[in-house]
């Protein structure tokens, strides 16, 4: 009787553990299912406009602040500033810089993985600030090349990498826009400092103009550093510093040699514009009014190529105005022979020149999505080492004035230097930004190719999908299964909002 007993209670033990295994199973199936139900989305707006104003003052104290290295160039040229130094070696400490930001951006990925955004911003606005006091006390030429050249380049460097990916975390509908007037302080703070700086020379002299944007520079961007909040948790940001496993994605290279091509044109064009105006015969002041529109075009249509890219599509708007800027150097700049004509294009040439910057943020989470965006960036700016690393080279002196050209493996100043004259240069810059252009065309093809493999997979009209709200997990190629890929070249001229 009691043999019985005991087995009747270990059977309902037993039958009561597999319930409680089959409750836990259960609450284990569910859980995966109720998290992919609620996926995140970005508030598009909120907090994120804070953010949007604080990273355009990090770019105005950063790429715009060094684009005042022109007028400490004149200035060290002027004054035989250190007497031992070359004007080349004046020259290279510029373009040191840019270099230096694009090459520490592995490592300033993965700070901002292991100790989050906030500590790269601190690193970075720490050796931008000891960069100017640093160069305040420069005595010789390797002091520049430590001080205004690598640790300038170094917070620089930090302080894009920690803020570039930002503002594409916060927006949906109008990144784009908000994208365009984050970089659009890089524009201003160049037109802003170029004057500012030349200013505090002529008044307090150079140490102490190193010594006051030091300080500017330190304010900002610390207050900055403080009130810029990333949503990489929120999204689950991969922030891997090289992920290799990218480049098997063909749409992935070809948002490479997009950027690839349109630097080797940007840069030609940014630097030789202003020696370009002298060429034809007009005075040093014109030619610095030249460089002056220049960066104003880039700061007022870097939010305009935000709200038309919001409009009309990323991908599209991108690979037009990177195709119009290349038109534009064929069609007036190579027949630009006067002051007014000089200033049509540096104004709206500035508005497109730039459109990579604008719109690599955005239209690289249209092609990675927002959680592969930080990897996929970190790759980019070490491929852009090229392209933009500036060589100094002296193209002339003409009327005791020396003119440099800073131009990425001084293409453009042995293009100039050939025939005397700039057209080879000019014909280079053109052809850059259409070879931009057609990589963009062809990665539109491909966005289009997505959108029609998505739409069947979900029983959609190809009409009724917005590509500008698709959410990340959206990105992700599903099953082809059910998917027969139309042809490329009927996806290439068909028109669809990407």
């Amino acid at each position: 009787m009691a043999t019985t007993t005991n087995d009747t209670l270990e059977a309902q033990q037993d039958h009561s553990g597999d319930s409680e295994k089959t409750v836990t199973l259960h609450d284990e199936e569910q859980l995966p299912t109720e998290a992919a139900e609620t996926p995140d989305i970005p508030p598009d707006g909120g907090y994120g406009w804070v953010c949007v104003l604080a990273v355009a003052c990090v770019n105005a104290h950063t790429w715009g602040l060094n684009s005042s290295y022109g007028v400490f160039l004149s200035h060290y040229l002027a004054n035989n500033t250190y007497p031992e130094a070359t004007y080349l070696e004046y020259a290279f400490v510029g373009g040191l810089s840019i270099s230096q930001a694009l090459l520490i951006s592995p490592l300033a990925t993965y700070t901002t993985r292991e100790f989050g955004t906030r500590t790269t911003l601190l690193l970075g606005v720490f050796f931008e600030t000891l960069s100017l006091i640093g160069a305040s006390f420069a005595t010789q030429i390797w002091h520049l090349f430590l001080s205004q050249g690598v640790c300038f380049g170094w917070g620089m460097g930090f302080l894009f990498v920690g803020t570039v990916g930002v503002i594409p975390q916060w927006f949906t509908k109008r990144r784009s826009l908000a994208n365009g007037i984050g970089t659009a302080g890089s524009g201003m703070g160049g037109m802003v400092y170029s004057l500012a700086t030349n200013a505090m020379i002529q008044s307090i002299g150079l140490s102490w103009a190193f010594r006051v944007l030091g300080i500017v520079s330190f304010v900002v961007n610390f207050i900055c550093a403080i009130i810029i909040k990333d949503r990489n948790k929120a999204i689950g940001a991969s922030q891997l510093a090289f992920d290799y496993r990218l480049f098997k994605r063909k749409e992935y290279l070809l948002l490479q040699g997009w950027g690839f091509f349109s630097m080797l044109g940007y840069v030609v064009l940014l630097f030789s514009l202003p020696n370009y105006s002298l060429s034809i015969g007009l005075t040093a002041q014109q030619g610095s009014i030249i460089g002056a529109l220049l960066n104003l075009g880039q700061a007022i249509g870097r939010p305009l190529v935000g709200i038309f890219s919001d409009t009309a599509g990323r991908i599209n708007i991108a690979g037009f105005l990177t195709f119009f800027c290349g038109l534009l150097s064929f069609v007036v700049w190579i027949f630009a022979n006067s002051f007014g004509v000089l200033i049509f294009f540096a104004l709206i040439g500035g508005t497109v020149a730039g459109t990579f910057w604008t719109t690599i943020a955005p239209v690289g989470a249209e092609v990675v999505g927002l959680k592969e965006l930080p990897s996929a960036l970190s790759i980019t700016w070490l491929i852009l080492v090229l392209p933009t690393t500036c060589k100094s080279s002296i193209s002339s002196v003409n009327s005791g004035m020396l003119t440099l050209h800073l131009v990425s493996e001084p293409i453009a100043l042995e293009l100039s230097q050939s025939n005397g004259g700039y057209l080879h240069a000019q014909i280079f810059t053109g052809f850059m930004y259409i070879a931009a252009a057609i990589c963009m065309w062809f990665l539109r093809g491909w966005k289009i190719g997505q959108l029609e493999q998505l739409t069947t997979e979900k029983g959609e009209g190809l009409e009724t999908t917005d590509p500008i709200q698709m959410e990340p997990e959206d990105n992700l190629p599903p099953s082809r299964s059910q998917y027969k890929e139309s042809n490329i070249l009927r996806r290439m001229i068909s028109w669809k909002r990407v």
